[in-house]
């Protein structure tokens, strides 16, 4: 049987793209990798990319959400509060974009998924370390890269 070895992308209906870019733009620091036509743009994340599509289609998400990993959380949760935009006060950092895409933030440190030590070079953050729970959950699967 296949195994599932990771995501691609994820792809996000949005009202209006170039809203949608500066909107972004205000709370992530990012580069664009392309555009297809004036449909869709592409933010780039490394190995990784968002893809943004014009036309939202369907109703506002729920608990259906993404998760995306940053290099500081509390920096973005700042930037949202200064923003205006309705955020947690504790704990995990979700809100809702202004299409409706329900966004969760986690910190690279403390999570599981691990980019590759020239992926983090390349986005120079090959300073950006694992918490030990991150580590320890790594290490009891196999997969610990760091001491």
């Amino acid at each position: 049987m296949t195994r599932l070895v990771g995501i691609n992308h994820v792809a996000l209906e949005v009202g209006d793209l170039e809203e949608a870019l500066v909107w972004y733009g205000r709370v992530f620091e990012f580069e664009l990798r392309g555009r297809a036509g004036d449909r869709m743009a592409f933010i780039d994340i490394g190995d990784q990319f968002i893809a943004l599509a014009s036309g939202r289609t369907q109703s506002p998400d729920g608990a259906r959400h993404f998760g995306l990993v940053v290099d500081d959380r509390e920096a973005v949760r700042e930037r949202l509060r200064k923003d205006g935009i309705p955020v947690q006060s504790s704990g995990s950092l979700d809100f809702t974009d202004p299409w409706g895409n329900h966004v969760q933030v986690v910190d690279y440190r403390d999570i599981q998924f691990t980019k590759a030590p020239e992926i983090l070079r390349a986005m120079k953050l090959d300073g950006l370390s694992k918490s030990e729970q991150a580590l320890e959950e790594l290490s009891q699967k196999g997969m610990a890269t760091e001491s």
